[in-house]
């Protein structure tokens, strides 16, 4: 129940924030640069072990993230450049936070969890490059559970409670279980013969 008050809560604070900046004019890839640059406060907090206010920073980049996109959709600047700016920022902002990580954990010689925030952030890459390079030969590959907001969220978890390593861990394990789930159904769709249009059956290298 308490979910979904909050649910309802996010979107009427949404709608109320979107109709005035919809109204001025804002250009959404502004707010799509002002979120990327909360990210990299977050990716700093984390890096000098403030994992509170890191989560907050994300949890503020998330919010700004929904809003670019909804105020696209109102003043009707929905473009392909803004959702390839978006998409392409998603990615540097997903690195940036696993490096002040990194940053953190060597700068307090844990060179474990140094390996360890490094493989969570491989794999979370990894997730994106699997569904982008499987939808180049089938239409979709959105299966697989630890997509970007759910490893946000993990962070969030992790830098809100101060058990980062659990949620590292978390990522790491369901972020690559996502990834073969990936190659696993790509290749069953190639062998099903549903591939996208031009697309050779035999096999490719590259």
């Amino acid at each position: 129940m308490w979910t979904r008050w909050v649910g309802e809560g996010g979107r009427w604070l949404l709608v109320r924030i979107v109709k005035p900046l919809g109204a001025a004019g804002v250009n959404p890839n502004v707010l799509t640069v002002l979120g990327f640059v909360v990210t990299l406060l977050a990716a700093l907090a984390f890096g000098v072990g403030r994992f509170g206010w890191g989560a907050a920073g994300i949890f503020l980049s998330g919010f700004l993230d929904m809003l670019d996109g909804q105020v696209a959709r109102r003043s009707n600047r929905v473009t392909p450049f803004g959702a390839f700016l978006d998409s392409t920022l998603d990615r540097y902002s997903d690195i940036m936070l696993y490096l002040g990580l990194v940053a953190h954990f060597a700068i307090v010689d844990r060179l474990y969890y140094v390996i360890l925030a490094a493989i969570a952030m491989s794999s979370s890459f990894m997730v994106s490059y699997a569904r982008a390079r499987a939808e180049a030969v089938i239409p979709t590959c959105k299966v697989g559970f630890m997509e970007r907001p759910e490893r946000l969220v993990l962070l969030i978890l992790g830098g809100a409670f101060d058990r980062m390593v659990p949620a590292l861990w978390a990522i790491a394990t369901l972020a690559t279980l996502t990834v073969v789930h990936r190659m696993v159904y790509t290749w069953r769709e190639i062998r099903a013969g549903r591939t996208l249009s031009g697309v050779p059956l035999g096999p490719q290298r590259q």
